[in-house]
């Protein structure tokens, strides 16, 4: 049975679909403080599309751009995580929900730090997606 893209995947998944073992996945997590997986009880890492999508762009970073982790570290300290993702600067929507305090959502739920992240991520993924559909339309 295979899951959904929405579907949250343990680390042996998130290795796998990426092509990297899950001891380096644990160390991006030391090394990247943007690399927040859901943990549950006992510890278990739960990755949402949005860190498969930061993690793919970090793999992206280091093998194939030859970055140095200190050269991501100081991107994301620079640019934020949407210049990660790839894109050129980050959106006005990004940055005002990067510098706000936890925002509550549906009632009286609150949304962590590192949901926004992952909100975050999952928003400018969606934002290059669409940058390239245009581009594709346009051609």
């Amino acid at each position: 049975m295979t899951k959904g893209p929405d579907a949250f995947r343990t680390i042996s998944e998130a290795s796998d679909e990426l092509g990297v073992p899950q001891h380096v996945l644990r160390f991006w997590e030391t090394k990247f403080t943007f690399i927040k997986p859901m943990k549950r009880a006992g510890g278990r890492r739960l990755y949402r599309p949005a860190d498969i999508a930061v993690l793919q762009r970090v793999k992206i970073l280091l093998h194939d751009d030859g970055m140095t982790i200190r050269g991501v570290q100081k991107l994301h300290r620079e640019q934020g995580l949407s210049r990660i993702l790839g894109q050129q600067a980050e959106p006005a929507a990004v940055a005002a929900a990067s510098s706000a305090p936890t925002e509550s959502r549906a009632g009286d739920a609150q949304v962590s730090a590192t949901d926004m992240a992952g909100l975050r991520a999952a928003l400018a993924a969606v934002e290059a997606a669409k940058r390239r559909l245009d581009a594709a339309l346009g051609a």
